[in-house]
């Protein structure tokens, strides 16, 4: 099945606001893909000088790829399953999102193995990366 991109990341993953980071998947090559997340007021990880915390870094990248996967599994006529963080690896922030920033989230996945699943997200703000680190999933 076709599904056509820009895509609301609600209809891809279990997540709601205010934990809900990324806005939409933009686009998907195969096992990568592109997501994209405007850092709003309203996000419980962002402190009180409008600086987006560290630990959002993961989830931007966690949330992304869950957001890859929806897709895969509607594509392929599937119910959206749900995953597990259970592993970051490397996290690096090299800059600092802040409040109205519009972040694009670089997904590839680096192995699959039965319901694990390795992917390396970066995270830019225009042509700067602000982040980028790996995770591990269980997908159940």
């Amino acid at each position: 099945m076709s599904i056509d991109l820009p895509l609301a990341a609600e209809e891809l993953i279990p997540h709601r606001l205010p934990m809900r980071l990324v806005d939409r998947l933009l686009q998907v090559d195969g096992m990568n893909a592109i997501a994209e997340a405007v850092v709003a007021a309203e996000c419980p990880l962002v402190d009180a000088a409008g600086k987006l915390e560290d630990i959002a870094l993961i989830e931007l990248i966690a949330q992304s790829y869950a957001s890859l996967k929806g897709y895969l599994d509607l594509s392929a006529g599937n119910p959206v399953r749900q995953g597990f963080l259970v592993g970051i690896k490397k996290l690096t922030r090299l800059e600092t999102a802040r409040v109205g920033d519009c972040l694009k989230i670089e997904i590839k996945t680096l192995a699959e193995l039965d319901d694990f699943a390795v992917a390396e997200g970066q995270i830019w703000c225009a042509d700067k990366m602000v982040a980028r680190g790996e995770i591990k999933v269980w997908i159940n």
